[in-house]
């Protein structure tokens, strides 16, 4: 059965997608929608997609489409993905889902009333590697009881008040951009947090270009995360227990190796190299789910993707961050 994809948006993530669907068997990138006709014929042009639409109502009005993937900034996955699912199909929405839980619920409740799929592309949590680190950390318990996670994200960008990294009016800020990595890493090992401390730097147009938060969970584990859009501290993550630690390496969302210490310093290194960008496996899952009439993923369920964003709505209520299309 041949999934046909739709993509609205032409930007950066939607190249990606687009490379990688090339991998797949049985998926066609049928139609691409942009605001413009020329950006649109130019990303028809690059991936031989057969459909252009100079606009996203275009796109959504081609009934020959079965799956859209939203891949506009985060102030545009309400209208967008609403827009899909009304006009009957299936979607998956760049992450996060929406700019705060109240938009997300909005969207959750469209999909449900029209009966039609919809899925955060938490594209890290599809990758290989993440298989072995939950199978490890659960089902053998490697490194023994989990004590401890710590994880970075970061990037050097010169600062633009256009960028949509630091423009408030397309969700920036490195929370929403970088920070639900690893807030998706906790929620995925150990659930959301029982309480939680943070902390945000804030810059000229009032986005959070640093932030960091503690999470405590009741039971035992800690998570330490730090974000930034100013700085890169390193980008790799380590799970610590009572029987070893388990070390992600630099660009760990991104699929890199994860080296295992045992406390005996014996080491095993699980690499799972892939081609592509590493979407390919998000957008494998969800055809799966199309073909087995699923509503929704096991494995990114949306009241998880709802719970993500009110936890990062309250960070944003302590720092003070806010942006325009929630008001």
């Amino acid at each position: 059965m041949t999934i046909r994809w739709g993509i609205l948006g032409t930007g950066t993530i939607a190249h990606l997608l687009a490379e990688d669907l090339a991998l797949l068997p049985n998926a066609a990138l049928t139609a691409i929608g942009s605001r413009t006709q020329d950006r649109a014929q130019a990303f028809a042009e690059t991936f031989d997609v057969p459909q252009q639409y100079g606009s996203y109502e275009a796109l959504v009005g081609d009934a020959d489409v079965d799956l859209v993937y939203v891949a506009t900034p985060h102030s545009g996955h309400l209208p967008h993905a609403t827009m899909a699912l009304e006009a009957g199909h299936a979607v998956l929405c760049e992450k996060p889902l929406a700019l705060n839980a109240e938009q997300a619920a909005r969207l959750i409740a469209t999909a449900r009333r029209h009966d039609q799929f919809l899925m955060e592309a938490m594209w890290t949590r599809f990758l290989p590697v993440m298989t072995d680190v939950r199978r490890l950390v659960h089902d053998e318990q490697a490194l023994g009881d989990v004590h401890f996670l710590r994880a970075d994200i970061g990037v050097t960008q010169d600062f633009d008040p256009t960028h949509r990294l630091f423009d408030p009016t397309l969700g920036g800020g490195a929370l929403l951009d970088l920070g639900v990595y690893p807030i998706a890493f906790a929620f995925d090992l150990f659930g959301p947090p029982d309480t939680l401390t943070s902390s945000a730097v804030l810059g000229e147009t009032g986005v959070d270009e640093q932030c960091a938060a503690i999470f405590r969970y009741d039971d035992g584990p800690q998570v330490v995360w730090h974000a930034s859009v100013r700085a890169d501290a390193g980008r790799t993550c380590v799970l610590a227990g009572s029987q070893g630690r388990l070390h992600g390496a630099r660009s760990w969302w991104k699929g890199a190796p994860f080296t295992l210490t045992r406390t005996d310093d014996t080491t095993d290194t699980w690499a799972r190299p892939y081609a592509g960008n590493g979407y390919q496996f998000e957008a494998a899952h969800v055809m799966r789910c199309l073909r087995d009439g699923r509503r929704e993923s096991p494995v990114m369920p949306l009241d998880e993707s709802h719970r993500l964003l009110q936890l990062t709505d309250a960070l944003r209520a302590d720092w003070g961050v806010a942006y325009p299309p929630e008001t």
